[in-house]
């Protein structure tokens, strides 16, 4: 005996639902496929957007910081011989790695003085990878991606 409970009328079953059930799985697999084939944004070596043969020392001020991954972006309003102010984007290693040789977040600050010494990007922007900074303070770090392969990096030594 049940109390409170309808039983529900029985559905007859035509014998398509196992039809419709496979097709829903071959179109799920069809979706997972298309979605691994899509390229996804990976980590680039030094050598696919920076020439190591043209280094370059940039000294500027900081007007913007994105301490993000994989990479860390700093911004300098550089001042070239005829005095016109130019912005420079600076890429640096991930917040991690920077923060583990002793570069902090805080450590710099809109307005601070730095001076970078990195390679210019192979497209000519005023874009560089900054391998060494020397902060503020008068501390100088390495701000490459280790394992990146471009000049200083010490993790593709011996490789």
């Amino acid at each position: 005996m049940t109390v409170g409970c309808e039983q529900l009328p029985q559905v007859p079953d035509t014998g398509g639902g196992s039809k419709v059930l496979h097709a829903k799985i071959l179109l799920a697999l069809i979706c997972i496929a298309a979605l691994d084939s899509v390229p996804c944004a990976a980590h680039h070596s030094f050598a696919a957007e920076f020439d190591g043969t043209k280094p370059v020392r940039l000294v500027g001020t900081i007007t913007r910081i994105e301490w993000t991954n994989p990479h860390s972006y700093f911004y300098l309003d550089v001042a070239d011989s005829k005095g016109h102010i130019a912005n420079w984007a600076c890429e640096s290693g991930n917040p991690g790695a920077l923060s583990r040789r002793g570069w902090k977040k805080g450590d710099i600050k809109f307005g601070d003085k730095l001076i970078v010494d990195g390679y210019l990007a192979k497209d000519g922007s005023k874009f560089i990878d900054a391998r060494r900074v020397t902060l503020p303070d008068g501390r100088v770090v390495y701000g490459g991606s280790a394992g990146d392969g471009g000049p200083g990096d010490s993790a593709s030594q011996g490789k």
